[in-house]
């Protein structure tokens, strides 16, 4: 927010909107009454961590609430035409959240509530891609929407790594088949090559699959500079990247894209990456 706000031609160029809650209905559209339960509940139960990553504190619930709802009012301002797009800068992040449990520093999966949110609410939106270039595997977005045909879920990670998933192999089950493409990537990989990979893949995607609206997973540790993985991109990686797909919403879906903060560990870069990346989303294409 402070690398924001400093850019003063960038911020006069934004809205800022501070959203509400999540109810628990949103967050049950993607997650079990079991899982909402434990995660409401844990801090009072006197649980410091839900698993060996995601330690949990006095106002984890409350901002994990605030952070699904903010994807939700970024789709709300979408398509009440109050933004063309939006950026959410989300903490805590979402995509290893599953239906079931929390995972890897996530309580609920922010994208995958808003996706729901989007589908429920919105008779234009019926299906949805999600694109998520986080150094990890989303694999909690890919499991929730593992056999469903409305929602194509594409990621890009460092492979082999935490959390284990995302081989090619992994392309949906069910209804859902093919309806998920992994695109693994070795450790050190240029950042050409990385590029070129995700190019492909959203070309593969494009002509098979036309969305109303499209999701980013934006997960900035894939940075050259991050301390939790070994790829190897910069900020222009992350600008082109995020022009490629600036280019496919405007074809298909009239520029709509729901961008919401992943991972992203070097508090010295990050602020940077995203500005860049929220300049480009700004940005009349």
């Amino acid at each position: 927010m402070n690398a924001l706000k400093n850019d003063a031609k960038l911020w006069e160029s934004l809205i800022e909107i501070t959203p509400e809650q999540a109810s628990k209905g949103l967050i049950q559209a993607a997650h079990t009454k079991e899982h909402f339960k434990r995660v409401e509940g844990a801090f009072e139960n006197g649980l410091e961590r839900l698993d060996a990553d995601t330690i949990v504190s006095m106002n984890s619930f409350d901002a994990a609430l605030y952070g699904a709802g903010g994807a939700c009012r970024a789709v709300e301002a979408i398509m009440s035409g109050e933004a063309d797009n939006a950026f959410v800068a989300v903490r805590p992040p979402g995509h290893h959240a599953t239906a079931e449990s929390a995972m890897g520093f996530c309580l609920f999966n922010n994208v995958a509530v808003a996706a729901r949110y989007a589908q429920n609410a919105y008779k234009e939106i019926e299906r949805v891609a999600i694109v998520d270039w986080d150094v990890h595997h989303g694999n909690g977005t890919q499991g929730i929407f593992y056999d469903d045909p409305t929602v194509f879920f594409f990621s890009q990670h460092q492979y082999p790594w935490y959390p284990g998933s995302g081989s090619r192999g992994e392309t949906g089950f069910g209804r859902g088949r093919d309806f998920t493409l992994n695109i693994p990537t070795k450790a050190r990989t240029p950042a050409n090559e990385h590029k070129r990979m995700f190019e492909n893949a959203l070309g593969d995607i494009r002509r098979n699959f036309q969305p109303d609206l499209i999701f980013i997973s934006a997960g900035f540790d894939a940075h050259e500079a991050d301390p939790l993985g070994q790829l190897k991109l910069l900020d222009t990686d992350f600008i082109e990247m995020t022009k490629t797909v600036k280019q496919w919403a405007n074809e298909v879906c009239a520029g709509r894209i729901v961008s919401c903060l992943e991972g992203g560990y070097n508090l010295e870069t990050l602020g940077a990456t995203v500005a860049d990346h929220v300049t480009e989303l700004s940005a009349n294409s």
